[in-house]
């Protein structure tokens, strides 16, 4: 059992298209994993790191209804095993099969569900997942900003997205469970603020404040607010699509919010709507409580990194920041259980947003991509060494039950697993009976 503080990195494996799907973006290829893997995975071993932000490629993996070719993660997941580190295992990051076409297709929740559980099946020993990650950036940047995938530019378009990924992550944390009872969902998702400039951007900011909050209240059953309600049913949504999220509100027991912060997280409205980057202004520290406070979940910091700059300094300087926030957040309270530097190596074409295939190195790794550590990554393994002993004493309590990938077949592990199948069948029969709603279960 691992019931310690978890200080991860992450594998990126973003993989959406552009050029209206002629170009498929693969950062798993673009970053050398495919060839550098093993390597990779000693990297971890350098670091001391335990824990995996990891998925395998979701458009090589899943070629049809039922169809798979599971030879390259067979080949990982299988190393990962042997080497008894933990995964977080991330399904789908930005992209679809071409098979699927793209987040319009209101096929893709039934397949992908589908997919998670026969992933599942095949790797029973895995605990933790993602299955899909950020949603809400997923169908913003697909559906909203036109940059990806469907690369559409409406309100319809980012719902109809939005309501297809929700459903897809929804349906496969229901699938997994049958197959791992004691499975662990840790959401990833970024945490946005808007800022008005001036008086007349109240508004505009007040929409978009309350639109970040979309994919998370959908996917936790949470009703969500009035404006919004009406955002959703004017573009697209149905009174029997919003119930279903309502009826699924006991999958969040089973959930840790995942929150991403980057520089680029808090943004500045003007009054016509348009935004641009503010900077660090509140910072991780009191966006995720206003998180935190709307969901009371357990927090993981699930995502950061920084260009390193001239001086090397740069990033070695946002990681100190960001650990000094994670530190103030459980010191207030809020039960943070995970802290992650995204990623492991650095990747490309992210100085684009992925929306051009430049072949740009993004420096924000702990290793560069000859594999050679950077400043920041020994900074990273001096924190681990520093502080992962010292953070489970101040808080014995404060730990997550996550079983070793080799200790998943232990007695007393499937004692657990069968507990938590009985409360699943219980929690699947209350979120079957009707509950009473007014207008429509929005307010």
């Amino acid at each position: 059992m691992y019931t310690t503080f978890m200080f991860a990195t992450g594998i990126e494996n973003s993989i959406p298209t552009i050029n209206n799907g002629r170009t498929r973006i693969d950062q798993m290829e673009k970053c050398g994993h495919y060839k550098h893997w093993r390597t990779d995975f000693d990297l971890l071993e350098d670091l001391d790191i335990q824990v995996l932000r990891y998925g395998p490629p979701l458009h090589t993996s899943f070629l049809g209804p039922g169809r798979y070719d599971w030879s390259f993660a067979d080949m990982t997941f299988g190393e990962i095993q042997r080497r008894n580190l933990i995964p977080i295992v991330d399904l789908c990051h930005f992209g679809v099969p071409d098979w699927i076409g793209n987040f319009q297709n209101p096929d893709f929740p039934d397949l992908f569900a589908a997919y998670a559980e026969d992933f599942a099946h095949r790797f029973p020993w895995v605990q933790l997942y993602t299955p899909i990650n950020e949603m809400f950036i997923c169908a913003q940047f697909s559906a909203a900003y036109g940059w990806w995938n469907e690369q559409m530019r409406s309100d319809r378009a980012f719902v109809t997205a939005l309501k297809h990924i929700v459903k897809a992550n929804v349906l496969a944390m229901e699938r997994i469970l049958k197959v791992r009872p004691d499975a662990l969902f840790i959401q990833s998702e970024s945490s946005e603020y808007f800022h008005a400039e001036n008086p007349a951007a109240i508004k505009p900011a007040e929409i978009m404040n309350a639109r970040r909050f979309l994919s998370l209240d959908l996917n936790y059953g949470r009703r969500v607010d009035s404006e919004m309600y009406e955002f959703l049913m004017d573009n697209g949504m149905t009174r029997d699509e919003y119930h279903f999220f309502l009826s699924r509100s006991s999958l969040r027991h089973h959930c840790i919010m995942g929150n991403d912060y980057y520089v680029t997280n808090e943004h500045r409205v003007r009054a016509d709507g348009m935004t641009r980057a503010a900077g660090d202004v509140f910072g991780y520290d009191e966006i995720t409580r206003q998180y935190y406070e709307r969901y009371r979940l357990p927090v993981m910091h699930t995502e950061t990194n920084l260009v390193e700059g001239p001086t090397g300094q740069e990033a070695v300087d946002w990681l100190w920041k960001q650990w000094a926030n994670v530190l103030r957040v459980r010191n207030t309270g809020v039960p943070i259980v995970g802290f992650t530097w995204y990623s492991l190596t650095d990747q490309m074409d992210w100085d684009t947003a992925l929306r051009e295939e430049n072949n740009r190195v993004t420096p924000v790794g702990l290793y560069d991509l000859d594999r050679n550590i950077r400043p920041v990554g020994r900074c990273y393994k001096q924190l681990i060494q520093d502080w992962c002993d010292v953070l489970p004493a101040q808080s014995v309590c404060l730990t997550v039950p996550v079983v070793r990938p080799q200790d998943h077949d232990d007695i007393a592990v499937r004692r657990h697993q069968e507990r938590l199948r009985k409360m699943r069948r219980k929690e699947a029969k209350e979120d079957d009976e009707p509950r009473a709603t007014a207008q429509g279960g929005h307010r």
